[in-house]
């Protein structure tokens, strides 16, 4: 069966136009998905014997967020025990710090400060790596993971 010339045409406009809207679906979809990315500074601000207090400022590099969770883990035995400006918990060498209600919203480039109070013992050294929400702080904003198309 052969097509005449205009119904061949109306074929090839309409599969070039599902073509164009599929690529424009594929376009949609990546640009909504959340770009991760934050930067931590943790600073030992005092130390005596045994004790120490810190500051940590987070900044959000990705997109806007409303609520935060920073987790991070000791490597030598170092523990929580007072905090101010986040609720935060130890469990063995994880510890979380939780925004509280009037600093959970961070803005693309916001940031913001808490601190606490903390024992040691023979060293104590700085966390390595943070996560906030779960992704990896690297300093950099993130790359959001590519969607499949339904």
């Amino acid at each position: 069966m052969t097509l005449p010339r205009t119904g061949a045409r109306l074929v090839i406009a309409v599969v070039a136009a599902l073509a164009t809207t599929g690529g424009a679906a594929l376009t949609v979809t990546g640009a909504q998905a959340a770009a991760p990315g934050c930067r931590v500074d943790y600073r030992i601000t005092n130390q005596w014997p045994g004790g120490f207090g810190a500051d940590v400022t987070v900044t959000n590099l990705g997109d806007p967020l409303n609520g935060w969770t920073l987790a991070w883990t000791y490597t030598a035995g170092q523990s929580v025990s007072q905090a101010w400006n986040a609720t935060v918990n130890q469990s063995g060498n994880r510890v979380t710090a939780t925004n509280v209600s009037y600093n959970g919203a961070l803005g693309t480039g916001a940031g913001t400060s808490f601190g606490f109070n903390g024992s040691w013992g023979g060293s104590n050294p700085a966390p390595a790596t943070f996560a906030l929400n779960g992704v990896t702080c690297t300093g950099a904003p993130g790359t959001p993971a590519p969607t499949t198309p339904a």
